[in-house]
């Protein structure tokens, strides 16, 4: 099972994770970082696990993600 980590102050609200992920455990945060965006964040929904893909980590642009298995 693997789990990742959104880093909050390099998150720019792109969403290409949320599009990567192919169990859609990324959702955007209501709430914003010191920059004003809306970041990404890790939740386990409809009983999917991740499974470390990194699919989410290798759309990102700003390296604000990390996946560990």
């Amino acid at each position: 099972m693997g789990k990742i980590v959104i880093k909050e102050d390099r998150c720019k609200g792109c969403e290409l994770c949320i599009d990567a992920c192919p169990y859609g455990l990324l959702k955007m945060s209501v709430e914003v970082n010191h920059f004003g965006y809306h970041t990404a964040q890790f939740v386990n929904g409809n009983g999917k696990k991740c499974t470390a893909c990194k699919f989410c980590g290798l759309m990102c642009p700003d390296f604000a993600i990390d996946v560990y298995e």
